[in-house]
């Protein structure tokens, strides 16, 4: 099956991303680009568990009010959440009105500074995850891997919610943790290129 599609530009991109513009522009410019910063890896986690049961589109065309409802996702600010926001946030047509996954959120915001304080951000603990080179599966072949597995179970040890094994890969090909873009893919040069530049906050962990 061919992995690609041609762009407004004549060039291939990964087929899922199709001709829309949003889409277009999140596989051109932030999907399989690696990610340090904590709030914004606290982000895409929560809009992946949001995202359970939906389509990514569904959840990139509400992102900028998932941002405002959330406080930009600084999990600081969200671990102080109380009842009176989970209302406030299912009051709010502009994101998806799930209670479980706001609540899951909340929690996890608060599990992330928990998290901070052993390991000194969020990135640190992340990026051990990243897998070696050798263990990579053909791009798009697969929906987990023995590093998202191993990465879902220590975060659910840790108390997290919404963070499947499934749904941990996923954030892996969009943090650039893995460069999943198809072989022949024309933004996939573009991001092995920034991964080989990018300072690693710790050591890759690939013994599991």
């Amino acid at each position: 099956m061919n992995m690609t599609i041609a762009g407004p530009d004549g060039h291939p991109r990964c087929r899922w991303c199709g001709t829309m513009p949003e889409m277009l522009h999140y596989h051109d410019t932030e999907w399989g680009f690696p990610v340090s910063d904590d709030h914004r890896l606290f982000e895409k986690l929560s809009l992946e568990g949001f995202q359970s049961g939906l389509s990514w589109r569904t959840i990139l065309v509400k992102r900028e009010n998932f941002r405002a409802a959330f406080h930009d996702f600084d999990f600081d600010r969200i671990a102080c959440y109380t009842e009176r926001d989970i209302d406030r946030l299912l009051g709010d047509e502009g994101i998806v009105r799930h209670r479980g996954k706001i609540e899951a959120v909340i929690n996890n915001a608060r599990r992330a500074q928990e998290l901070v304080k052993r390991e000194g951000s969020l990135a640190n603990f992340i990026w051990r995850y990243e897998p070696d080179r050798s263990q990579l599966a053909k791009p798009q072949s697969v929906s987990t891997s023995a590093q998202s597995i191993a990465l879902s179970k220590e975060l659910k040890k840790q108390g997290w919610k919404f963070v499947g094994p499934t749904t941990m890969y996923a954030f892996m090909q969009a943090m650039g943790l893995i460069n999943d873009h198809a072989d022949d893919c024309s933004i996939r040069e573009e991001a092995e290129r920034v991964r080989q530049q990018f300072q690693r906050p710790t050591h890759s962990m690939s013994d599991f």
